[in-house]
């Protein structure tokens, strides 16, 4: 084993190694600072470059972008109050305090180096959780892996802030569209509608792209307005490291909760954050617990310390078990596939040496992403300070660039914008998406493992196992808890529901009959597949027919829950804003012509045809820029795009009508 670490230290002298490295820590600095992309979004950016590399390049492509991720988005949420990620939105508590009050410097400082401090923890703990899980993953059969797999999506759903149900249904979505294309278990195809492209089922880029990229980049746009104000960072920076050095207590206990947090899959670096914050304060005596939520050092440096070792100890159940520990590791572990790694038992047997560069490239990125943090801070932070639509007009080419290199074929982007809008409409009306990403990419291996329990043993033999009865409990735990927690407070919960739909200004925007309408529109998804998968033999039909009519119920309740809550809304006096309602749905639309038009000009051109037309006009119509904008943009993306067809082997897809470029 320590031969393997060595050897995969030993592969880092080599100076491409750095470079993937370096380049994939860069990108995931520049990601982190957007807000709303976060980790997913840097991996699913990256995840297309794999297919040209060696599987070490990749790793360290990858794993450099995810162990920064959680150190540069304390930028926006520090400098401006608006969170780079759903976890950095502890830092608004205290972090944004100390920004008000001259001191950002400081709370990036103390934010930077127990971010950092935190990831190295977590690497640590990795690496010793290796040789002690080694023999305990040896003894698992078919029948843990797959209630393993079962319980990696389940978790996510029932641990996704609360809507268990909807979580639920997300992840068995997800399992849905996995079953599009040819059945691992029958020599047949489902779903494919008679289409050739579907034959070779959804990517997992495109889906990803998709569901988080292309969506938020619908919602970012609809906004329309600038993200910051602020002018300047301030100083304090060597305060902020002898801050952290005088309260080391809290950068360890939280990577602690950090690395706890992470190893179960779905929970989250949000939850760990919160949960860091939470301890801190508590632990605080008299005068100090005052301080807390009006710039107290600590409230940034233990959910900073948390949210990097969340990172690291997620890695843990993801390798180990093959259940992403958190959304962005579900795109490693298809970027393991495509190298033909199967995490799980076997990668502790099979490709060792692919662990331990996974964990040497997690240490070294986390100590440079620190370094870069300090020296680019204010660079990065200008990019939070431009409107939306000036960053979409190259996020927009760039997201169907990087989906197209999976399968080469045009209608991907199809795909990517029909799963971006249902991205949008999950995010707008409040249904979890990391659940559906999760259960995508757990669909195959979830279908393959059933099949050989079932055939190897008779149910009342599996299903008795010890293992598998104790992972049956930790799944149905969750729900009796929740249930018991509704039937025993049922008037309070229904009361902070209610203040929480008033006091939110997106709740007085967003309509809340959508809701149904999205329940119903799950119900009539399942629905239909269930239908369908009748025509499919029995082998091929087992699956979809299971995930459909399971998902099939939990819509029905869903539906019904949501009608009895829309009624109780309106009982409390809460009512949309219907001028913003349809101010929102406007913008929207015209994001997404925006989004139509570019896909019309790629088949029309190709991409760098496209780009050249698209870029200019977006920026003129949508952003409103400069003339020197709109003429200097568009020569850097397109030669940003050029680099990449020409040093990269990136292909871009063609017109009918090619122009030769």
């Amino acid at each position: 084993m320590w031969e393997a670490a060595l050897n995969a230290l030993g592969s880092f002298l080599d100076p491409s190694m750095i470079l993937f490295l370096v380049v994939g820590v860069i990108a995931g600095l520049a990601i982190g600072v957007i807000p709303g992309l976060g980790g997913t979004g840097a991996v699913a950016v990256l995840l297309p470059f794999v297919f040209i590399l060696e599987p070490a390049q990749a790793m360290a492509l990858i794993i450099g972008a995810v162990a920064v991720v959680h150190t540069s988005d304390a930028v926006t949420s520090i400098l401006i109050g608006i969170p780079g990620s759903a976890a950095a939105a502890t830092l608004l508590l205290d972090g944004h305090e100390m920004a008000k009050k001259g001191q950002g410097a400081r709370a990036l400082s103390a934010s930077f180096l127990s971010s950092m401090v935190g990831g190295l923890i977590g690497v640590v703990a990795l690496t010793f959780a290796i040789p002690i899980a080694r023999p305990l993953v040896m003894m698992l059969g078919s029948p843990e892996i797959f209630m393993l797999t079962v319980l990696g999506i389940a978790l996510t759903a029932m641990l996704s802030k609360g809507m268990i149900l909807k979580g639920l249904m997300a992840g068995l979505l997800g399992i849905l569209l996995a079953q599009i294309g040819a059945a691992p278990t029958s020599p047949e195809y489902r779903y494919t509608f008679g289409s050739l492209f579907l034959t070779e089922g959804l990517g997992l880029v495109a889906v990803a792209l998709g569901i988080f990229g292309v969506a938020e980049v619908m919602s970012l746009v609809a906004r329309q307005k600038a993200i910051s104000n602020v002018e300047s960072i301030g100083s304090g920076w060597g305060q902020g490291v002898k801050d952290v050095v005088r309260h080391w207590f809290h950068v360890v206990r939280g990577a602690v909760t950090g690395i706890t947090i992470g190893i179960l899959p779905g929970v989250g670096a949000t939850a760990g954050a919160w949960m860091a914050y939470g301890q801190a304060q508590a632990t605080a005596r008299g005068d100090d617990k005052v301080a807390f939520g009006k710039g107290d050092p600590r409230g940034v440096i233990a959910p900073s310390s948390a949210g990097n070792s969340i990172e690291a100890g997620a890695l843990i159940p993801t390798l180990l078990f093959g259940i992403p520990g958190a959304a962005p590791f579900a795109l490693l572990l298809g970027a393991l596939l495509i190298f033909g790694i199967e995490p799980g038992p076997r990668i502790l047997t099979q490709n060792l040496d692919v662990v331990y560069v996974i964990v040497w490239s997690f240490a070294i990125a986390s100590i440079i992403g620190a370094a870069f943090c300090f020296v680019l801070a204010k660079p990065l932070a200008k990019l939070s300070f431009i409107r939306f639509p000036l960053l979409a007009a190259a996020i927009i080419p760039i997201l169907f660039m990087s989906g197209f290199q999976e399968p080469l074929e045009l209608p991907v982007v199809w795909v990517m914008l029909l799963v971006g809008i249902v991205g949008w409409l999950m995010k707008t009306f409040g249904v979890p998406r990391a659940p559906f990403l999760i259960g995508f990419v757990l669909a195959l291996p979830l279908e393959r493992y059933y099949f050989l329990t079932s055939n190897l043993y008779d149910f009342d033999e599996w299903v008795t196992r010890p293992a598998v009865l104790v992972m049956f409990g930790i799944l149905i735990l969750p729900l009796v808890l929740d249930l018991v927690r509704r039937v025993r407070f049922r008037g309070k919960v229904d009361a902070v529901e209610v203040a929480r739909g008033l006091a939110g200004m997106e709740a007085l925007a967003v309509p809340r009959s959508g809701a149904i309408y999205v329940s119903a529109g799950f119900l009539v998804l399942f629905s239909g597949g269930f239908l369908m998968a009748g025509s499919y033999s029995e082998a091929a039909a087992l699956f979809p027919k299971l995930a459909t009519g399971i998902g099939a119920v939990l819509s029905l309740i869903a539906l019904c829950l949501d009608i009895v809550k829309f009624r109780k809304y309106k009982r409390n006096g809460l009512r949309h804003d219907r001028g913003e309602w349809l101010l929102l749905l406007r913008t929207v639309a015209v994001a997404l012509l925006w989004i139509l038009a570019f896909i019309a000009l790629i088949y029309v051109f190709g991409m760098i045809v496209g780009t050249v037309v698209f870029v200019p006009l977006f920026l003129w119509l949508v952003a409103k820029a400069r003339m020197r904008t709109i003429v200097v943009y568009p020569l850097v993306v397109l030669a940003f795009l050029l680099a990449l067809q020409e040093f990269a082997q990136i292909v871009m897809p063609r017109g009918y009508i090619y122009l030769g470029i």
